[in-house]
């Protein structure tokens, strides 16, 4: 795999079930998986490369047999960030988010206007992360 074209912050997020994880995301937030490598045990996503709204996101299982393992949200009970996902305009929010929570995700919160001039929403996914859609009400 050539490492052209790499943003420069990405989010590599962790989850319990990382082949039904991909699955979600394809259905919920239009994922495409460009590219995806099993671990050993033929079970487990070792690394996976999801193209999500022009961004990427990278995901792998948990592997606690590891040094530095890192753990899913429904393993430590929560997460501390949201993933956010701008919008090119109010309707794709909403869009975003009837589509999320119609495939499975749980509505946080629905979208609303917000003080900082946007539409916004929040949704959890079923493997505990949370995202965030957020479109400008007016483009200057």
């Amino acid at each position: 795999m050539a490492f052209t074209n790499v943003p420069p912050l990405q989010p590599h997020i962790c989850v319990k079930g990382g082949v039904e994880a991909i699955a979600f995301y394809e259905k919920a937030l239009g994922a495409e998986n460009t590219f995806h490598q099993l671990a050993e045990d033929g079970k487990r996503v070792m690394h996976a490369n999801l193209a999500i709204y022009g961004g990427e996101v990278m995901l792998h299982d948990e592997f606690p047999e590891f040094e530095m393992a890192v753990s899913a949200p429904t393993t430590v009970g929560g997460t501390s960030f949201a993933i956010s996902i701008n919008l090119p305009d109010p309707a794709a929010v909403d869009a975003a988010y009837a589509k999320a929570v119609d495939a499975g995700a749980h509505g946080l919160m629905p979208p609303a206007d917000v003080f900082w001039g946007a539409r916004y929403a929040r949704i959890t996914d079923p493997f505990g992360h949370i995202w965030a859609f957020n479109a400008p009400l007016e483009r200057t």
